[in-house]
């Protein structure tokens, strides 16, 4: 059997230059998904902390608010697009090229965004700027998941693919972690003048490390494997999925719901709600959101390779119920205004409720899809569910706003995505093992 096949098709004893391989791919997918969610991250706190300030002083609070969270959603609807650009070249010409290509379009926009101006300076056309900034970001981190969850599980043997995967996963997890503790490290008084731009103007040194080390990777074997078989003409991937794989789009869609719902409470939301509305400091959240994050780094591997053990599906519909009944309580310790209940709460239901399905998505994904459109297909149905994501902190901060005050809106609708994502698990078949060529 040839190293290739060793890696790909699951030998338990991997040759020395296949294990080297392999490092250099896990590691390659965790250093440039962690370069683009941290440039990713550091908006969403930015949103929460300094922007309605920055770009939108001439709106009330709860206006400027929303306006920012706007701008955060905003690049939710360019990242399908990313997804459909850099899929149809990921599955037609390879990987490599087009995990380097989104992770230089990334880099620079948020190094961009640390140049913009405020609103003081130039009046409109700051947030105008941002804007379009904010639509190349997401159009960058549309092509980035999909292709790093795509190398990662190709190169994989077959019996550690939900481990490995969780190194793709990994990438957001410590994104989140280092722009938390960039801004937890910031002076609080620097936020009020140029400090924040510091955790944007320094990505471009991640940048830099990140493409260097992207252009030492090889094609993923699977990949190559295909390409050297003599085919007909091909459709394109994207009509390829729309004729037969929209089922799995739409599954992977429904399954990420609860999922990204309550990711996005956690992070793009509780910012604000927790400072302006339950009385605790961005001190407290910052602590909490850098404790979630750093047990994630821990639970997120252990849950994928759980998944290697007991199958996919029960580790995704464990996170998926678990999220649905701690709904209520999440909201009940956070209103308290007690650090302590805060903080468990925080830690819980992200590094283990979200963590659980989290952690599985790379590699249930992908073996739901043939290798001739596995990149398209997988970002697909994780960017589509990122629109939902990206609405989240608006959604909720208008639920509470119609609630005066009140949360429990918000827990309804994490139980209702949470019960989605139940039951697209339910209509899925276990594919742990699956044979990707």
């Amino acid at each position: 059997m040839s190293e290739q096949n060793l890696v790909a098709d699951g030998a338990i004893d991997i040759p020395a230059r296949g294990r080297s391989k392999l490092a250099t791919v896990v590691g390659s997918s965790l250093v440039g998904t962690t370069i683009e969610f941290y440039d990713f991250f550091i908006y969403g706190t930015a949103a929460a902390l300094v922007f309605p300030r920055v770009f939108f002083p001439t709106l009330s609070p709860y206006a400027g608010i929303m306006a920012a969270y706007a701008t955060l959603a905003i690049p939710f609807l360019t990242r399908p697009l990313g997804a459909v650009v850099f899929g149809h070249f990921g599955d037609r010409f390879g990987r490599k090229a087009t995990l380097v290509t989104s992770l230089a379009i990334m880099g620079l926009s948020t190094f961009a965004i640390g140049l913009v101006p405020s609103y003081d300076s130039i009046g409109l056309f700051a947030p105008a700027i941002i804007i379009l900034l904010r639509l190349l970001q997401g159009f960058a981190i549309g092509g980035e998941w999909g292709g790093a969850a795509t190398m990662i599980v190709e190169y994989a043997p077959a019996n550690r693919r939900g481990f490995f995967g969780t190194f793709v996963q990994l990438g957001n997890v410590i994104g989140l972690f280092t722009s938390t503790l960039v801004f937890a490290l910031l002076p609080q008084d620097s936020l009020s003048g140029d400090g924040w731009r510091v955790p944007f103007l320094i990505s471009i040194l991640l940048l830099a490390v990140g493409s260097f080390i992207r252009s030492k990777v090889d094609e993923s074997p699977v990949f190559e494997a295909a390409a050297q078989k003599p085919q007909a003409a091909r459709r394109a991937p994207i009509m390829e999925i729309l004729r037969n794989g929209k089922k799995p789009v739409l599954i992977a869609m429904g399954m990420r719901t609860g999922e990204i719902i309550l990711g996005w409470l956690v992070i793009g939301f509780l910012l604000s709600y927790a400072t302006r509305t339950v009385g605790l400091t961005s001190q407290h959240v910052l602590i909490a959101l850098l404790a979630a994050s750093g047990l994630g780094i821990v639970t997120v591997p252990m849950f994928g390779a759980l998944s290697d053990r007991i199958g996919r599906r029960p580790v995704y519909l464990f996170g998926a119920c678990l999220a649905a009944v701690f709904a209520f309580p999440l909201f009940w310790m956070i209103n308290t205004a007690n650090p302590v209940l805060f903080f468990m709460a925080i830690v819980f239901g992200y590094a283990v409720a979200l963590a659980a399905m989290f952690a599985v998505q790379p590699a249930f994904f992908s073996e739901s899809f043939s290798t001739g459109v596995r990149y398209t297909g997988i970002s697909l149905g994780f960017q589509l569910a990122n629109i939902i994501g990206g609405l989240t902190p608006m959604i909720a901060t208008f639920l509470v706003a119609q609630a005066n005050g009140a949360s429990w809106p918000i827990s309804i609708f994490l139980m209702t995505g949470c019960a989605i994502t139940a039951g697209c698990v339910l209509a899925t078949t276990e594919t742990a093992g699956r044979r990707l060529s």
